[in-house]
């Protein structure tokens, strides 16, 4: 009985933060499985993580679409090009040794944090126009319209990889996602925030169908899920009502701070097993 309220309290912080910055909170909570659940296999842990992932992300989709804040265009088109990467890293997380797969995180991680707070990722910049790039005007639910254009082969190309990092790591990829649409796009933040998550929906739940055929998403694992999604379903829409008050900027802090922490937890459990 205390495990499982653990694990509803802690679907709750995860749903909520997660849904703030976009990231589904699998980044919290696969380092969170890796200590909770040492005998654990990477494969089980990452079908956990994607399972409440995907919960998640549609609860916090729905919040953030009566916000208007969803480019589901974008989202589309990004979701459909990550398909290949997500199973590809769904069927590859079962050939990664534990000690390695803990040790890749935590540097990808601590890479991600780096390039999350390096120089002026918000900077304004004017729309691309030219052959291949795409050109949104959006506007959202208090009337407000933003103008921002993308080169669609780099859109593709980072979904593409960051299918195969989500289902790797089992971390649903707004981790990664998140910073780069914001910094390589110039997506407006809250837009890049409410798509990933919009994305990661079609992600996780791809990588969970693929987990749930390979039998590594058993009975236990459903469990778990089931415990952590009744307080992260709720959490997601906490989430979604908290972003409307948070700056950007801040946004991009809070990501950076949390994954310095964990990055480093798990390299150090990667080299002196600690």
């Amino acid at each position: 009985m205390l495990e499982l309220a653990g694990l509803v309290l802690l679907g709750l912080v995860i749903g909520t933060y997660g849904t703030i910055i976009g990231a589904g909170g699998g980044f919290v909570l696969v380092p969170a499985l890796l200590m909770l659940y040492p005998d654990s296999e990477p494969e089980e842990v990452t079908a956990v993580s994607l399972g409440v992932v995907f919960l998640s992300a549609l609860s916090g989709s729905a919040g953030y679409g009566r916000q208007r804040w969803i480019d589901y265009k974008t989202g589309l088109l990004f979701a459909v090009a990550s398909a290949p990467g997500v199973v590809a890293g769904a069927l590859l997380v079962q050939f990664v040794p534990e000690r390695l797969f803990t040790g890749l995180f935590g540097v990808m991680l601590l890479g991600v944090a780096v390039v999350s707070l390096w120089g002026r990722p918000l900077a304004i910049r004017e729309p691309l126009r030219g052959r291949g790039i795409i050109r949104r005007i959006v506007s959202d639910a208090e009337g407000r319209q933003y103008v921002y254009a993308y080169r669609i082969w780099q859109g593709l190309t980072l979904s593409l990889g960051i299918g195969v990092i989500s289902s790797l790591f089992g971390i649903g990829g707004g981790v990664i996602h998140v910073p780069a649409m914001i910094m390589l796009l110039h997506i407006p933040v809250q837009f890049a925030v409410a798509t990933s998550l919009f994305v990661l929906a079609f992600m996780s739940g791809g990588a969970s169908v693929i987990h749930l055929t390979t039998g590594t998403l058993g009975g236990d694992e459903a469990a778990k899920i089931a415990a952590l999604a009744v307080g992260a379903v709720p959490g997601a829409q906490l989430g979604a009502r908290l972003a409307q008050r948070i700056k950007g900027r801040s946004v991009l802090i809070l990501l950076a701070s949390a994954i310095v922490v964990l990055g480093f937890r798990l390299l150090l459990k990667a080299v002196a097993d600690v």
